[in-house]
C-alpha cells in the first residue's frame, strides 16, 4: 500500500511526479495558503500531512486529523508548527536542512548589492524614463569591497555568506549565540552581539526564528548601528521589528535595508515601501528551480522513511519516534 499524502500546495514537477508514483497523493490545486478547512477535509483518511511554511499547524488541527503519521514540512524553519503539540500525540515532525544553503547566501549578496549600490533606485529612474544621461554625482554609493560585514547567526547560510564577503574583500565579523559547529576554513571574528552591530557597515541576519530572536534588531540595536549601515535580512521577518526599521530609516539612523523576509507576510510595514533607501524582495531565497526541488525531494524522503516505520533522515523532535 502507498503511504497517503494530503500536500498543502502543488511543488516543482519533478516532485510532483515522484510524489504521484510513490504515494497515494491529494493536493490543494489552487495556487494559494490552503485554508483550515481544507486542511482537515483533505487529510481525512490519510495518514501524512505535507505541509509549508505558510500552514499554520497546531494541536486543534492535529486534533480534527487523528489518523497523520507525519508532518512534513517544506522549508527548514518550522514555527508554523507546534512542535509540542505533535510530540504529545507522538506525530514526527521533519524539514529540509542544507540543501538551500548556497540559494539563500546567493540571495542574501544579491541583496547587499543591491541596496549598497542603489540598484532599486536606479531602475526606478530608468523605468520612470526620467533618465537623462550620466551623472558624475547621481546614486553615489556605498563601497562594498574593504566594508565590513557581520554576520548575525553563524550557522550554515551564515558562514556560507561570509565565504562570499571574503571574495568581495571584506573584513567579516559574526555573533553565534552556541558554540559554532564547523570550523571555517576563513578568518571571521567572533564579537559581541553588540560589537558586531557598532562595528558593521552590513549586518545580515541569519538566526532561526524563536522567542529568543523575535524583535532581536529593536530601536536600542538600530541606536548601536553605524549611520552608514545597512541590514540585510534573508531569516524571518519577525527577527526585525519592522515598525522601529521604518522609524530608523525615516529619520536616517541607519542607511538603508533589503529584505527577502517581512513580519506579518504578505502585508508589509505601512511606510517600508514607501522608502527610497530599501530593496525589498518577496521572500525568494530558496527559490531556484534547483534548491525547491531537492527540498521537495528531501521532504518525500522524510516522508517515505516515516511511512515504512524507518527513521526519516531529517527529524526535528526525535523524542516523538520512541
Amino acid at each position: 500500500m502507498k503511504p497517503t499524502v494530503f500536500l498543502t500546495r502543488q511543488l516543482p514537477p519533478a516532485v510532483m511526479e515522484r510524489l504521484a508514483r510513490e504515494t497515494d497523493l491529494a493536493w490543494q490545486r489552487e495556487d494559494r495558503v490552503a485554508t483550515r478547512a481544507e486542511v482537515i477535509a483533505g487529510m481525512k483518511g490519510r495518514q501524512a500531512l505535507f505541509c509549508n511554511i505558510l500552514d499554520q499547524v497546531d494541536g486543534e488541527l492535529l486534533d480534527a486529523c487523528p489518523g497523520v503519521k507525519v508532518i512534513v514540512n517544506f522549508g527548514v524553519g518550522f514555527n508554523n508548527i507546534d512542535v509540542a503539540a505533535a510530540t504529545a500525540r507522538k506525530i514526527p515532525v521533519t524539514n529540509t536542512p542544507g540543501v538551500l544553503t548556497d540559494a539563500t547566501a546567493d540571495m542574501t549578496f544579491a541583496l547587499l548589492l543591491a541596496v549598497a549600490r542603489r540598484l532599486g533606485e536606479g531602475e526606478r529612474i530608468i523605468r520612470a524614463n526620467k533618465w537623462v544621461g550620466w551623472q558624475p554625482l547621481q546614486l553615489l554609493a556605498a563601497d562594498v569591497t574593504g566594508a565590513t560585514l557581520g554576520v548575525i547567526g553563524f550557522g550554515r547560510i551564515g558562514q556560507a555568506v561570509a565565504r562570499r564577503a571574503k571574495a568581495f574583500g571584506m573584513r567579516v565579523i559574526y555573533w553565534n549565540r552556541g558554540a559554532v559547529r564547523e570550523p571555517i576554513a576563513f578568518e571571521a571574528t567572533r564579537m559581541s552581539f553588540e560589537s558586531v552591530l557598532r562595528q558593521s557597515d552590513f549586518v545580515s541576519l541569519h538566526v532561526a526564528y524563536n522567542s529568543n530572536t523575535h524583535h532581536l534588531l529593536d530601536e536600542p540595536q538600530f541606536a548601536l548601528m553605524k549611520p552608514t549601515a545597512f541590514v540585510i535580512n534573508t531569516a524571518r521577518g519577525a527577527v526585525i521589528n519592522e515598525a522601529a526599521l521604518v522609524q530608523a530609516l525615516q529619520t536616517k539612523r541607519i542607511a538603508g535595508a533589503a529584505l527577502d523576509v517581512f513580519e506579518r507576510e504578505p502585508q508589509i510595514t505601512p511606510g517600508l515601501a514607501e522608502l527610497e533607501n530599501v530593496v525589498l524582495a518577496p521572500h525568494l531565497g530558496s527559490a531556484t528551480i534547483g534548491t525547491r526541488t531537492q527540498m521537495g525531494m528531501i521532504a518525500t524522503d522524510n516522508l517515505l522513511a516515516v511511512c515504512a516505520g524507518r527513521r526519516p533522515p531529517n527529524c526535528v523532535n526525535p523524542e516523538a519516534l520512541a
